[in-house]
């Protein structure tokens, strides 16, 4: 039997109401035991025993919004370097987009993704499937097979699911099968031909804009065709107080609506393109500093479920151009929880509900048994320092691509232990 205690550590669990100093036993990849009298009398010889120094011993983060170049484009990212970037970030985790090449859309694709983690990557990687045939938003896939052979949810990515009777009858499906519908909201007719957030700073760059609105105009839409079919629906990412407001509002009325928000949106607003620096070219938008405040507060009051990297790795190809013709989407697997920590450290988010939004928040969601510091729970964790000062330096992040919003920041806080199922998958500085 393999055993290995982790003592002194502050153990942090939202979901169990959890924050006092103890240890943790290990027992053959999952949590045995805790608690601030565990091993008191001290640790047997024969167990292997970490001291975590006090530091912050959390579930592991779970990551449910992950861009992948495997299959089809494996030079922008494959699973194994994703699951090493996560690793290093301190996610246990990861949740897979379908829009790959081909298409994460039928039984067969999904048990290749399951194949190729399972041979190649560190951390736990699971699927989401592709809600309609190859992400063209016509013909809906065959979302109970999906789920069977893996599929934690349905999406088509970053396409939103633009027809409202495709929309309606794969809730209607999915509402048979309990299954997690999520959506890319963006009205593409509005929001076409725009780079960046519309606004007088847009105007001001001579860029075109994409308005808020296009965002919380197809939550409203959905959200209707949600009250026809009682399906649990999901945003990917919200990023404007008008969506905040408009779930809030759902939410109150009692419909099954979720959404998530990444850190970048959390952290980051459209002065941050001032300088027409094409890292800074996410989808949806950074927003105006008003909607981002929104957003935060929208964590803070638990109106936003989960907190999500977006990782969406890109080469120097195609994201070192002028900033109208870059392509979108940023690498975030290794800023997540130093992104998020910015907002607990400068006082506008509680550490529980930062912790909460990457632990429990998805767990719940896609129905996982980690996310928790529970007896019998999937040793899954994550040692947290929360005040170690560091520059992110791209170069030493491990993801294949390098094209973080973040870089030359100064960050405080980090992971420097993550376990995996009770193995250490990353040691910071090595092992």
């Amino acid at each position: 039997m393999n055993r290995t205690a982790y003592i002194n550590a502050r153990l942090f669990d939202p979901a169990n109401s959890l924050d006092e100093t103890g240890a943790l036993l290990v027992e053959d990849g999952k949590i045995a035991d805790l608690g601030a009298s565990l091993f008191s009398a001290g640790v047997p010889q024969d167990m292997e025993t970490v001291d975590c120094g006090g530091k912050l011993l959390t579930p592991g983060l779970i990551d449910m919004r992950v861009f992948t170049g495997e299959p089809g484009t494996e030079f922008r990212e494959t699973l194994g370097s994703a699951s090493q970037s996560a690793a290093a970030g301190g996610i246990t985790t990861i949740i897979v987009m379908p829009n790959t090449d081909p298409v994460i859309d039928d039984v067969a694709l999904v048990d290749f993704v399951e194949r190729r983690a399972r041979d190649t990557a560190i951390v736990n990687v699971h699927p989401m499937a592709a809600l309609t045939r190859g992400c063209a938003g016509e013909q809906m896939t065959e979302i109970g097979l999906l789920k069977d052979a893996g599929a934690v949810a349905f999406t088509d990515g970053d396409r939103p699911l633009a027809d409202p009777l495709v929309m309606r009858r794969a809730l209607s499906y999915a509402h048979f099968f309990d299954a997690l519908i999520v959506q890319h909201a963006e009205d593409r007719a509005l929001a076409a031909g725009g780079v960046m957030n519309e606004g007088e700073l847009a105007s001001r760059l001579g860029l075109s804009g994409r308005p808020s609105a296009a965002e919380t105009i197809m939550i409203e839409r959905d959200l209707r065709l949600v009250e026809l079919t009682g399906a649990r629906y999901h945003v990917a990412q919200v990023t404007c107080k008008a969506s905040v407001d408009v779930i809030r509002r759902a939410k109150q009325n009692g419909l099954p609506v979720t959404c998530g928000v990444s850190a970048p949106h959390l952290t980051l607003n459209e002065n941050d393109v001032a300088s027409y620096r094409s890292f800074m070219k996410l989808s949806p938008p950074l927003r105006h500093e008003d909607d981002r405040l929104a957003v935060v507060a929208g964590v803070a009051d638990g109106t936003i479920d989960v907190i999500v990297s977006s990782h969406d790795p890109q080469d120097p190809e195609t994201k070192r151009l002028p900033f109208a013709q870059a392509a979108y989407g940023a690498v975030g697997l290794e800023t997540l929880l130093p992104a998020t920590l910015s907002l607990v450290h400068g006082g506008t988010l509680s550490l529980e509900r930062a912790i909460e939004a990457m632990t429990t928040g998805p767990a719940s969601l896609l129905g996982l048994k980690s996310g928790r510091l529970t007896k019998g729970a999937p040793a899954d964790l994550t040692l947290v320092d929360m005040n170690v000062p560091w520059v992110l330096n791209p170069e030493d992040l491990k993801s294949k691509s390098k094209n973080t919003p973040y870089d030359e920041r100064r960050l405080q806080g980090r992971a420097i232990r993550t376990i995996v199922g009770g193995k250490e998958v990353h040691v910071s500085g090595g092992k």
